[in-house]
C-alpha cells in the first residue's frame, strides 16, 4: 500500500488560491479579469470569512483519485471512501473495486484493498467503531437496446428432501426446444420439506432464484411464457428432482443487481474483514443502527434486479456477525429511516428511487415490536421525495426531522424547494411546513449537523442528475431557533447525483463525489466522475479562540457523568456528542447531535451529563464538542458511548 502526504506548504497555498462564485448579495459577480481579481480578494478577507465562511478545494495526487460513492467518518478521524467499481462499468468487468482513507488532519492518503464491489451497497458504524458495509453490485444495468442475449429469472427447484445442492455459475438449463441459458452466479438450492407421515406425507420443493443469460444472442432465444428447463448434466434421479422454472425470458432492459456479501471495516487494521453474508442481495439498501447495538437493514435491488418487496428485511447483530429475520415492511430504495427516541423508526419518505410511485412512499413511524406502521401526515409534495435529504435536527432531544428539497420518481425533470419538518414528539406526529430553500427547486442536497446547532446545506441540482448544467453552486445554513436560512460562501464545484458531505472532527466540513449525467448544457457530451474534495471551514472558526478539550476519558455510559478538563470551563456554554456520518447518495441517517447537561464547573474543566436513553443516544464512538456562546467549537475529542 502507498501512503501519500501532501506538504505544509502546498496545504496552506491551497486555502489562499481558491476562487469562488459568491452570491450578488455576497458580493460582486466575477466579470473579467479585474473583477475575478477583485472578488478573489473579497472572499479572502477576515471579515468575509468570518459572516460566510471559506472554501478550499483539494485534488488528490492522480493515483489517489476515487469516484467517491460513499463516505464514512472513522474513530480515528480518517475518512473511508468507498468508490467500489465506481459507477463505471469498465472497472466493473475487470473487477478493479476501490476504497481509500483519506486524513484530513496530516491530508494523507491511502488505498485500501477491496473485496467486492461495494459500489451502492449500504454501511453504517457499530458500537465498537467498525463500519458494517452490506451490499454491493452484482451486475450493472443493460438497457433494452443494448441486451444482446435474452435473460431473466430462472426458479431452480429441488424436490429432494436428502440435501440442497449448490450449481456453479454458468450451470446450463435447457428449454424444450434445446435452446441454452446459463447462470450468471452460483447458487444454493435448498433441499425439500417433508411434512406428514405415510399417505400423508407433504414434500414442498425447496426452491432459490438466480439470474439466467441465453448462451447464443438473438431474439430466437426469448421465452415469452412460463416453462420448464432441465439443467443440463443431470441424469437418473437427480435430473427429476432439480429441475428449473422461468416465467419469462427477454431481451427487455436488464436492472443493476445486487450482492449478498457484508464486511466489516476495521479502523486499526484499516482492512475489510467478512462476516456472514445476508440472506437476501442488495444494491441500494439502508442500514439504521438500533440502540441495543443491532443494524436493520431493507429495501434493494436484489440478485435479479428486483426491487425487494418487504419480506426480506435483515437485523445484524454485530456480537454474533450474523443475520436474523426483521419484521415485513416495503420501503423504495436507500429509505432514509431515523432511530427516534422511542426505539421506533421514523421513515422520513426520503428515498433514493426505484419503486412504484404508489407504493411505500408514504412517511411513518414503524414499530419493530409489532410492525405496526403510524403514517406521519403533512409533508408537502409528497410524490417529490426521491433524492430529498432528511436530517434529525439539533438537538436529538428535540426529536424533529426535517426533509429538504427532492424530486419527481425516476428521470422526472421536477424538482421541489419545499422544506417540512416532522415533530416526532408530538401526541400525534406530523410535518408542518419549514422555509423554502433560497436555491429553488433542489435535487441531491447535501445537509450537515453542525456542533453550533446548525445544519449546513450544499450543493445539489435542479435537474436529474445536474441535466442542462443545473448544478446550483449554492450553500447556506439552516438554524432551527429560527427556522430560516442564511447565506454561506458559495463552492465552486457542482455536485449532484453520488456526492457526499459530512462533518469533520476539526468542525470543517468535507464535501466529496458528483456524477452528473452531462457535461454540457446541450447534454451532447457524458459527464465525469467529480474527484476532487472541497473542504468548507465554517464562519464560527474565524471569530477569535475556540474552547479546548484538553482532557477528556476514552468512554462513557449511558446515564453517567463525565468530567471533561477544559482551560476556560466558564466559556463553555454548551457540549455535545455528535455521531460521525455514514452517507451514499445524500441518504445519511447515522448523523445526530445529542445535547449534554453540563452539571458542574471547577477551575479547570466542566462536568457533563449523558442521556440515559440508548435510543437517544445509540452505543458507538462519538465527538465531543464544547463550545463557547458565540457558537465557536472546539475540536472534538473521540469517546465511546457504551450501555
Amino acid at each position: 500500500m502507498r501512503i501519500h502526504k501532501t506538504g505544509r506548504t502546498k496545504r496552506f497555498a491551497l486555502g489562499s488560491t481558491v476562487a469562488l462564485t459568491v452570491a450578488g448579495m455576497n458580493a460582486p459577480a466575477v466579470l473579467g479579469f479585474a473583477s475575478e481579481q477583485y472578488h478573489h480578494y473579497v472572499i479572502n478577507r477576515p471579515e468575509y470569512k468570518a459572516q460566510y465562511g471559506h472554501w478550499q478545494t483539494l485534488t488528490l495526487p492522480a493515483e489517489f483519485r476515487v469516484n467517491a460513492v460513499h463516505a464514512t467518518l472513522l474513530r480515528t478521524g480518517k475518512v473511508l471512501i468507498v468508490a467500489g467499481s465506481g459507477n463505471d462499468e469498465k472497472q466493473f468487468g475487470a473487477g478493479t473495486f476501490k476504497s481509500l482513507l483519506w486524513d484530513p488532519a496530516r491530508n494523507t492518503y491511502k488505498l485500501v484493498p477491496t473485496p467486492a464491489d461495494m459500489f451502492c451497497g449500504g454501511h453504517t458504524s457499530l458500537p465498537d467503531g467498525r463500519v458494517l458495509v452490506a451490499g454491493g453490485t452484482q451486475r450493472y444495468e443493460k438497457l433494452a437496446g443494448a441486451v444482446k442475449r435474452a435473460a431473466g429469472v430462472m426458479r431452480v427447484r429441488n424436490e429432494s428432501p436428502e440435501r440442497a445442492r449448490t450449481f456453479p455459475k454458468g450451470t446450463v438449463f435447457v428449454a424444450a426446444n434445446g435452446r441454452e441459458y446459463a447462470t450468471t452466479v452460483p447458487v444454493t438450492v435448498p433441499a425439500a420439506t417433508k411434512t406428514g407421515s405415510g399417505q400423508q406425507t407433504v414434500v414442498a420443493a425447496g426452491e432459490q432464484h438466480v439470474f439466467v443469460e441465453a448462451v447464443g444472442t438473438g431474439p430466437e432465444y426469448v421465452a415469452a411464457s412460463s416453462a420448464q428447463y432441465r439443467i443440463k448434466g443431470l441424469s437418473g434421479t437427480d435430473a427429476h428432482n432439480l429441475y428449473g422454472q422461468s416465467d419469462k425470458l427477454t431481451l427487455d432492459k436488464q436492472e443493476y443487481q445486487g450482492i449478498r456479501a457484508a464486511f466489516e471495516f476495521n479502523p486499526d487494521t484499516e482492512l475489510y474483514e467478512p462476516v456472514t453474508d445476508m440472506t437476501y442481495a442488495r444494491w441500494y439498501p439502508t442500514l439504521t443502527g438500533l440502540g441495543d447495538g443491532r443494524v436493520v437493514t431493507v429495501s434493494g435491488l436484489d440478485d435479479t434486479g428486483e426491487i425487494l418487496d418487504g419480506n426480506d428485511n435483515e437485523v445484524y447483530d454485530p456480537r454474533t456477525k450474523s443475520w436474523a429475520k426483521a419484521p415485513d415492511r416495503y420501503f423504495p430504495t436507500y429509505p432514509a429511516i431515523f432511530l427516534t427516541a422511542s426505539g421506533k423508526l421514523f421513515y422520513s419518505g426520503s428515498n433514493g428511487g426505484y419503486g412504484p410511485a404508489d407504493k411505500g412512499r408514504e412517511p411513518g413511524v414503524w414499530d419493530l415490536s409489532t410492525n405496526a406502521f403510524q403514517p406521519v401526515p403533512g409533508l408537502r409534495d409528497p410524490g417529490l421525495t426521491e433524492t430529498s435529504s432528511s436530517v434529525l435536527l439539533p438537538p436529538a432531544q428535540a426529536q424533529k426531522v426535517m426533509v429538504l428539497g427532492g424530486g419527481g420518481v425516476g428521470e422526472s425533470p421536477l424538482s421541489t424547494a419545499r422544506t417540512d419538518i416532522a415533530d416526532l414528539a408530538a401526541a400525534v406526529p406530523a410535518f408542518t411546513p419549514g422555509p423554502d430553500l433560497p436555491a429553488g427547486g433542489t435535487r441531491y442536497l447535501n445537509s450537515v449537523i453542525l456542533p453550533d446547532d446548525t445544519v449546513f446545506t450544499t450543493g445539489g441540482s435542479s435537474g436529474y442528475r445536474g441535466r442542462g448544467d443545473s448544478d446550483l453552486l449554492k450553500a447556506q445554513v439552516y438554524h432551527p431557533d429560527t427556522n430560516g436560512f442564511t447565506p454561506v460562501a458559495e463552492p465552486t464545484v457542482g455536485r449532484d447525483y453520488h456526492s457526499e458531505a459530512l462533518l469533520l472532527p476539526d468542525g470543517r466540513v468535507a464535501v466529496l463525489g458528483s456524477n452528473p449525467l452531462f457535461a454540457d448544457k446541450a447534454e451532447t457530451q457524458p459527464g465525469g466522475f467529480e474527484q476532487r474534495i472541497e473542504i468548507y471551514t465554517p464562519p464560527y472558526l474565524y471569530r477569535g479562540d475556540r474552547p479546548r478539550v484538553d482532557a477528556a476519558p476514552q468512554a462513557a455510559k449511558l446515564g453517567g457523568t463525565v468530567r471533561v478538563g477544559t482551560s476556560r470551563p466558564d466559556a463553555v456554554a454548551t457540549a455535545k456528542l455528535i455521531r460521525p456520518s455514514s452517507v451514499t447518495h445524500v441518504t445519511d441517517v447515522e448523523q445526530r447531535s445529542v445535547a449534554l447537561d453540563i452539571t458542574g464547573r471547577t477551575a479547570d474543566g466542566v462536568s457533563l451529563a449523558l442521556p440515559a436513553n440508548p435510543n437517544l443516544l445509540p452505543p458507538g464512538w462519538y465527538m465531543l464538542f464544547l463550545t463557547d456562546a458565540a457558537g465557536t467549537p472546539s475540536v472534538a475529542r473521540w469517546i465511546q458511548v457504551t450501555g
